[in-house]
This record gives structure tokens, C-alpha cells and sequence, in this order.
């Protein structure tokens, strides 16, 4: 029986390109589109079959540290590892970053299989085989990347030409394409023997790291430097920040794909997106008898092949065709479905300007450690907030120098340090926390805690708050 393969999970991108609903701070990965789960909580599912995974190591970054760790914990799943990159350096540093540390935890000739964590996926039979082909192929000693056969002649994607057929059933890869312009990407389809570039990955890790010392040096050195000085803090695997800002900026392709002699390709006849647009959205989406995909509080009236999805408001839609409305807590996206594409275009306009940028980086909705909160409403000197805390998550202990606080309980049990003070509150009881007092909300409950916060003060920023201990390390 084949070892188990160890999946090593990219999830550090910041794309905006499915504004409103992604942002630079909540990025498409963490977000729940259709369904039940997150793109990256489907990727942890894709790979949760124990008899042919290890438990992943996920790749992120500081911001998002607490948000791998929650997704995974809703799903009950566990984790090999949480590696932060101190900076983003593209996919060579971090998959070899992620090689050493696979290295180190299962030996060098474990095979890893780096799977982004915003892909929308059919896992069904053949997906798995496609799998155990890219295992094979590896271990005779072949770096695999997945093709995926492509269904229409896409100019978002690279294109990969396979040539001569392995023992395995994996082909050599002959050439890759950078995205093609339209005519090409038709020719290339009609040639036969072209596939979409997925951005996934099999190999052993020894060897990976063996070839990019040939091909990448300066990469593989910063990379395997910064995991030999990485340290450790909670859950989490701090990669060396002086070691891998060393590494050059170029992704795995550049660096080491295009200039292995060793490069092969699984043609994978799966479904496969990569959600780059909200046309493709609409395309994965399950559509209704008028070609509709909706999601959330939605009304359709003589609407046609149209995409339309709500966070919050209740959202009406009548008489059109071929758009995408979108409505986040605080922002509506209304285009074209074919102009999809340029929604990183708008997503740039709005960041220059000063009274629209933080539409494009943060959401109302906040997600922390301990639970989360929702800004509510703001004013001069007065902003409302609803805050929810887990079961059994408590917030740091913490002070405040501009604002003071009014707490009141709405769901659940809190307990409540105010000073050398502690007393439980319950639904409808509320307490004021004075400026510049020690305090600190915990959820002794089985059930969410949710409250209302009312702060008044001259200065109400996140960093307005003085940690003085956190479960959490964070200062």
C-alpha cells in the first residue's frame, strides 16, 4: 500500500476579484458562497479521507491565522501544521517553504500535494483517481501538475501541452502557455492536447527541494533557512521573516515547473474553477428554469440567466438579463455578467479614494479567535456593534484609553471582569465599562454569547486597545 499523501494548502491570497463579498481582510477563500461551507473548508474536506491524506499544513499568513483554525475547528478537523509567511513571496517560497516543513515532520520522501484553497471542485470518483495517477507519477520521480481539459477556450487561465504518454497514465509536459488571447486559446482547443494550468501540484518533497537548489537556489535556500528558524506560537509555525523576505518574488511555474526536464501532467476531466469572476459563479452555480443561481433573501421577477446573491438585505430583481447583483452588509455590485472580469478594475477605483478604500479592504463583520463582531452603526464619538463570543472563548484582558463601553446581553451567558469585579450577566442585563478600566468578556456557556456594544469616546480605531493578557498571543 502507497503512503499517505501529505496535502499542503495554500491559503494566504487577498483577491478582491468577487467584491463585494470578498475583501482584501476576507478574502474568497474564507467565504461562504453557495453551500454550507467556505471554499477552504471544502478543500479540508476534499482531503480528509484518512486512509489517503495525512492531516494538511496550511500555508497563510498572520491576518488569517485564526480564521484557518476556526474553519478547521468547525469542521472538527485536524491540522498537520499552520505555516505563516511573515511576507507574500509567491508560490515558489512557499511551496518550498512547505516542502522543508514536510521534510521535517514526515521525511523526504513523503509526496505532498499543494492544492489552492479557493477552488470550486467536483471531488467525485474521478477527481480521486486523477489523485492516485498524480501519486504514481510522483513517485517514479516526476513533479505533476493537474490539467484540467478544458471546456470553452478561456483567456484567464495558462494552458498546459501534454506530450508523450507515461507508463502511469500521466503525460510529459511539453510546453507551458502563458493566458492566451482569444484566437489562440480557440486554435490550441481545436488542436487537441491542451489543459487548463489548476495551480495543483504532486511531488516528493525531497525532491522538490532538490530541484529548486538546481534550478531556484536563492529560493530554496530562504525557504529551507526560514523553516530550520521558525518558531513556534500556539497552533502556529512562524516562518523566520529575516530568511524568507530573502527569497526572489516568482511563482513555482517560473521558477521550477518550466525548466524541469522532470515535469509531467495528469489530464483531469473533473470539474474545475477557479471563481475568478462572478460569471464564473454563475457558471458552477445551480441554476432554476430561468437560468437564475440566487443565494440568500432574493426575489426574481421576469429575470433571465442572472446571478444574484445577498449577506444581508433582501434583495429584489426585475425585468433583466445576464447580470450579477451582489449585496454585502454594506456595499451592491450591479453589472453585466460579461464584464465580471473587470470587477478588479472597479475594486482599484475604489480604493483610491479615501471615503470609499475601506469598502475594498474590511468587512462590517469581523471575525476574531474568540468569536467576532458586526459594526452596526457609526457616529461622531459613537459607534454600535454587536459582538458574539463562542463557547467557551474568552477576549483578552484589556483597557481602553479614549472610549468607554456599554455592554448589553442579548443571547446567551456572560461573565464579566470589570476591574477586581467579576459577575455574570444574562439576556436583557447590561453593565458600563468607564474609560481606562481593566475589563474583560468571556463565554462560560454552551451557547453563542451575543451582546450590543455602545462606545462613546474621542477615538474608536481597533488599536485603541492595551492587551494585558490574551489566551491568544497577541499583544
Amino acid at each position: 500500500m502507497a503512503a499517505k499523501i501529505v496535502p499542503v494548502i495554500m491559503a494566504g491570497g487577498k483577491g478582491t476579484r468577487l467584491w463585494p463579498l470578498s475583501r482584501a481582510s476576507a478574502p474568497k477563500q474564507f467565504i461562504q458562497f453557495i453551500g454550507d461551507k467556505t471554499l477552504f473548508q471544502n478543500t479540508l474536506v476534499r482531503v480528509a479521507d484518512p486512509e489517503l491524506y495525512e492531516a494538511p499544513i496550511v500555508l497563510t499568513n498572520e491576518e488569517f491565522r485564526f480564521l484557518v483554525a476556526e474553519q478547521a475547528r468547525e469542521l472538527d478537523l485536524k491540522l498537520s501544521a499552520v505555516l505563516l509567511e511573515p511576507v507574500a513571496r509567491n508560490t515558489a517560497a512557499a511551496v518550498a517553504a512547505a516542502a522543508a516543513l514536510v521534510t521535517e515532520l514526515f521525511g523526504k520522501d513523503a509526496t505532498m500535494h499543494v492544492l489552492g484553497s479557493d477552488y470550486e471542485i467536483d471531488a467525485n470518483a474521478t477527481y480521486y483517481d486523477c489523485v492516485r495517477t498524480a501519486r504514481d507519477t510522483a513517485l517514479e520521480g516526476k513533479l505533476v501538475t493537474f490539467g484540467i481539459a478544458p471546456t470553452e477556450p478561456a483567456t484567464g487561465y495558462g494552458y498546459i501541452e501534454s506530450g508523450k504518454a507515461l507508463s502511469t497514465g500521466a503525460h510529459a509536459v511539453k510546453r507551458f502557455v502563458e493566458k492566451p488571447a482569444l484566437e489562440k486559446a480557440e486554435a490550441m482547443i481545436a488542436s487537441g492536447g491542451f489543459y487548463w494550468n489548476s495551480g495543483m501540484f504532486m511531488f516528493s518533497a525531497g525532491q522538490l527541494l532538490s530541484e529548486m537548489h538546481e534550478y531556484a537556489p536563492e529560493v530554496e535556500k530562504a525557504a529551507s533557512k526560514a523553516v530550520s528558524k521558525a518558531t513556534r506560537d500556539l497552533d502556529f509555525t512562524r516562518l523566520d521573516a529575516e530568511a524568507f523576505v530573502k527569497s526572489p518574488d516568482i511563482s513555482i511555474d517560473y521558477a521550477l515547473m518550466e525548466k524541469t526536464a522532470n515535469a509531467a501532467v495528469v489530464p483531469s476531466p473533473f470539474t474545475w474553477s477557479d471563481l475568478g469572476s462572478w460569471d464564473a459563479v454563475w457558471k458552477v452555480g445551480t441554476r432554476d428554469e430561468s437560468g437564475n443561481v440566487s443565494a440568500g433573501a432574493t426575489t426574481l421577477v421576469n429575470t433571465k440567466n442572472s446571478l444574484v446573491m445577498t449577506h444581508s438585505l433582501h434583495v429584489a430583481v426585475q425585468g433583466l438579463e445576464d447580470v450579477a447583483v451582489i449585496a454585502s452588509e454594506d456595499a451592491v455590485y450591479v453589472g453585466h455578467l460579461k464584464d465580471s472580469q473587470e470587477v478588479g478594475k472597479l475594486v482599484k477605483l475604489l480604493a483610491s479614494e479615501k471615503k470609499t478604500a475601506k469598502l475594498t479592504e474590511t468587512h462590517p463583520t469581523s471575525y476574531r479567535p474568540w468569536g467576532g463582531y458586526t459594526s452596526v452603526l457609526n457616529g461622531e464619538r459613537f459607534q454600535v456593534k454587536r459582538i458574539f463570543v463562542l463557547p467557551g472563548k474568552k477576549l483578552s484582558l484589556q483597557k481602553h484609553h479614549h472610549r468607554s463601553e456599554h455592554w448589553i446581553v442579548v443571547k446567551g451567558t456572560a461573565e464579566v471582569t470589570v476591574g477586581e469585579h467579576v459577575q455574570m450577566l444574562r439576556e436583557n442585563e447590561s453593565i458600563y465599562i468607564p474609560l481606562g478600566e481593566v475589563h474583560r468578556l468571556s463565554n462560560p456557556g454552551k451557547i453563542l454569547l451575543e451582546l450590543i456594544e455602545v462606545q462613546t469616546g474621542s477615538y474608536l480605531g481597533e488599536d485603541d486597545i492595551i492587551r494585558l493578557v490574551d489566551e491568544f498571543g497577541r499583544s
